[in-house]
């Protein structure tokens, strides 16, 4: 690491973030659309000259570790023919190093006394990129051409002049142009925002000691993540788990991973994972990557600076042509899901040398319905991120109504639904008896219910956890899988996990969603039992549930039956030897 005054590299840290975080702001509070203005699908970062970022916006930990593979395409792309006052656009998982079509990337160049010196970046999930079906996550899709419009980087903003033809190609070919192009304007916003603040902080520091500092910045991360690294028990870590799969009759999709820490370096290998599937839930590597970036980061200490430098001693291996590495042209909409699940692998593998260090398996991430019709003359798609339930840890129970560490997004509120779609929120719950139990039990379930108040609106979901329920550590319990329930003219139908057929709702109909519910850790029989009882007497677990699962007898009248206890918990503490 560069010599250097460590009080002015935390002065200059903290300047690279504030203006991530100013970029954020804006980009949320100038977005028309729900998904971003509200679910918060998007994410902001500060880069140097060599594209590696140098700051995050607090935004979604998925989106930002891929920020550098796409920086790099585009500085390939254009080297030589980067100007001042540019914005590219681009979004293509192999012509521009993205993630899916509806994440669409925003960036400006910053030049200083003529001088490139860094870069704003902006990802934001756009409510439609047009595509097989409204909302662009077409889970049947077998083809990147299937799901829409296709941007390699291009030139949005060329030296101060915009490309109006830009413009409208996308307009003509997404369903709400009347969302995606203010939602572009705002991302365009902040990167000017983000490109202003860092000229500040040039003039104020010099251009020089910015770059000096830069690099330093890099080195720190790197030394703070390799120390962290090396706090851990030399070893090779394994996991398995899966996704549900496709449709009616789902094939299960397996993750495989052996995680060696040797000394101060990491290796996440994903041999033995699953092939890329005919279907919208492959990953480009990109992602990959920045879901193993996102999972170590959150196991090191606060005081690592959210920069590329971190990710230096870690290396990422995934087969081409596999789910977690697809080829072209594999469709790539959902491939949320698969983020999620790379993060619950790497948690699992962790839990055997960290223990104290990660929870037990939550709810898999978002929850992604979608739904679209005509409304007042023009087509409507109204997406959402339905958040979240964590597992246990070993100092505390699951939270509820929080989102996937991956993520960091939210609901949007029912009030902003219910104003802008036909569609009434008819439930919004904590589902009762839904935690894994354990020493610590579990999130809860999330309901959440959908009423439909007009004809002919297509409808779509994404989620997981039906057939493989989030798992429990150290002897916790299972939570309840996910419940998806369709009640079309006074009939229910279960819905799979992920269904990959046309659904068309009428005014009435009713999607009710039960998200499932974490994992528990430690064992069931040493909850105290005054936590039981409370549980008991907030409606979150039954009586039935305290007595069956924890051993705890508790009366109708709600007083703890000691000697009763007792005996069940000898009875239980026998089962488990």
């Amino acid at each position: 690491m560069a010599e250097c005054d460590l009080a002015l590299l935390e002065i200059i840290k903290n300047g690279f973030e504030a203006i991530a975080d100013e970029m954020a702001i804006i980009l949320m509070r100038t977005a028309h659309s729900p998904i971003v203005r509200d679910a918060m699908d998007f994410s902001t970062a500060l880069c140097d000259a060599n594209g590696e970022n140098i700051a995050q916006g607090l935004t979604t930990p998925m989106h930002l570790g891929s920020f550098y593979d796409a920086m790099k395409h585009l500085m390939k792309q254009y080297e030589g023919d980067i100007a001042d006052g540019d914005v590219f656009i681009g979004n293509d998982p192999y012509l521009a190093s993205g993630q899916h079509l509806p994440d669409i990337y925003v960036v400006r160049p910053i030049f200083f006394e003529d001088e490139l010196c860094g870069w704003a970046a902006t990802i934001a999930h756009h409510v439609d990129v047009g595509g097989l079906v409204p909302g662009s996550n077409s889970l049947s899709a077998t083809s990147i051409h299937q799901e829409g419009l296709r941007l390699p980087f291009l030139k949005l903003v060329s030296a101060g002049v915009p490309d109006r033809a830009i413009h409208s190609i996308i307009a003509a070919n997404v369903r709400t142009p009347d969302l995606v192009l203010p939602d572009i304007a705002a991302q365009c916003a902040a990167v000017e925002a983000g490109t202003r603040s860092l000229h500040e902080m040039l003039r104020r520091y010099g251009r020089e000691r910015i770059r000096r500092y830069t690099i330093a910045l890099h080195d720190y991360a790197e030394k703070l993540a390799r120390a962290a690294i090396s706090a851990i028990a030399d070893g090779c870590y394994t996991f398995e788990d899966h996704i549900d799969g496709l449709g009616d009759c789902p094939e299960p999709v397996v993750f495989r991973l052996k995680l060696q820490i040797s000394g101060d370096e990491v290796v996440a290998d994903w041999t033995g994972t699953s092939a890329q599937v005919a279907g919208g839930i492959n990953a480009p590597l990109s992602f990959c990557k920045s879901n193993v970036y996102a999972a170590l980061r959150s196991v090191m200490g606060d005081d690592v600076p959210n920069c590329h430098g971190y990710t230096r001693p870690i290396r990422v291996i995934a087969p081409e042509g596999t789910v977690l590495n697809c080829t072209y042209p594999a469709a790539c909409g959902g491939r949320g899901i698969t983020g999620y699940r790379i993060v619950d692998c790497m948690f699992g593998a962790l839990a055997d040398c960290l223990p104290d260090r990660v929870a037990a398996d939550g709810a898999g991430g978002s929850t992604l319905p979608s739904f679209s019709g005509r409304q007042r003359g023009k087509t409507f798609v109204f997406s959402e991120c339905i958040m979240g339930v964590w597992g246990a840890t070993s100092q505390h129970d699951g939270q509820e109504g929080v989102p996937h560490m991956a993520s960091n997004q939210a609901n949007v509120p029912i009030e902003i639904i219910e104003a802008d779609y036909p569609i009434r929120i008819e439930e919004y719950a904590i589902a009762p008896d839904t935690a894994g139990a354990g020493r610590y039990r579990g999130g809860l379930g999330i309901t959440r219910a959908y009423r439909i108040l007009q004809d002919d609106v297509y409808f779509g979901v994404r989620s997981d956890k039906v057939r493989y329920p989030p798992y429990g550590l150290f002897g916790g319990g299972t939570g309840a899988p996910t419940v998806n329930i369709l009640q079309v003219d006074g009939h229910e139908q279960v819905l799979p996990a992920m269904p990959t057929q046309p659904i068309i709702l009428n005014t009435g109909d009713v999607f009710h969603h039960t998200m499932a519910g974490g994992g528990g850790y430690g064992l069931p029989h040493e909850r105290a039992p005054q936590m039981v009882l409370d549980d008991v007497l907030d409606e979150k677990i039954s009586i039935q549930t305290a007595a069956r699962d924890y051993g705890v007898v508790i009366t109708p009248d709600h007083v703890i039956d000691e000697n009763a206890t007792r005996s069940q918990r000898l009875i239980l503490s026998g089962a488990k030897q």
